[in-house]
């Protein structure tokens, strides 16, 4: 695989579903296609190196822990499945989607693909949580502009096959890579 100078663009994102087993293994649903994806920002957190002062010098600096990313997911309209799926609303006996004040949202992955100047870089965020999107809109004036909507994304750490990970990328595997929306491609490191 030819190895990107550049990316731009954001494509074929998905999100899947996390439930658990009945030993509190992680268990990801079949992905969901989420389309209209328009911007993807997350900043990284834990990265604040703490400096240890002794000797009136830095005597020691504290790296500091991977907390994961979090930020903007904006997108054209959530859709209906994930506000089902995810924000836990429902479908009362009339068909209307009802927000339930009590719902808690369900964790997911997700999964996105960058555009680059040589192959798409597929990538899979572990363990996602969400808040609801703002809700509104504004009148139509002479020219229609789209309103976007904007969900604020954490991925935290997700424990899978005993080792604790954040995110990945496909690599250099062709199938791993055709099959990257199939099902979400977890970790398989062997033991040394």
């Amino acid at each position: 695989m030819a190895e990107n100078k550049v990316k731009f663009g954001l494509q074929k994102c998905y999100y899947s579903k996390i439930t658990f087993d009945a030993n509190n293994d992680i268990v990801y649903g079949t992905p969901v296609a989420f389309p209209g994806a328009v911007n993807l920002s997350l900043d990284a957190q834990g990265n604040d190196v703490e400096n240890f002062y002794a000797d009136d010098i830095i005597y020691y600096a504290v790296p500091g822990g991977n907390g994961g990313y979090q930020g903007d997911f904006e997108v054209a309209r959530v859709i209906d499945d994930f506000h089902k799926d995810i924000l836990g609303e429902i479908v009362d006996d009339n068909g209307m989607l009802v927000e339930d004040a009590t719902a808690q949202p369900a964790p997911f992955a997700l999964m996105c693909q960058f555009a680059g100047d040589k192959q798409n870089t597929r990538h899979v965020l572990y363990y996602c949580t969400c808040n609801r999107p703002a809700f509104g809109s504004q009148t139509k004036e002479s020219t229609a502009t789209p309103r976007t909507e904007t969900l604020t994304i954490t991925a935290i750490p997700a424990t899978i096959s005993g080792g604790s990970y954040i995110k990945a990328k496909a690599g250099e595997d062709a199938a791993n890579y055709e099959n990257w929306y199939s099902a979400v491609q977890t970790p398989s490191i062997a033991s040394s």
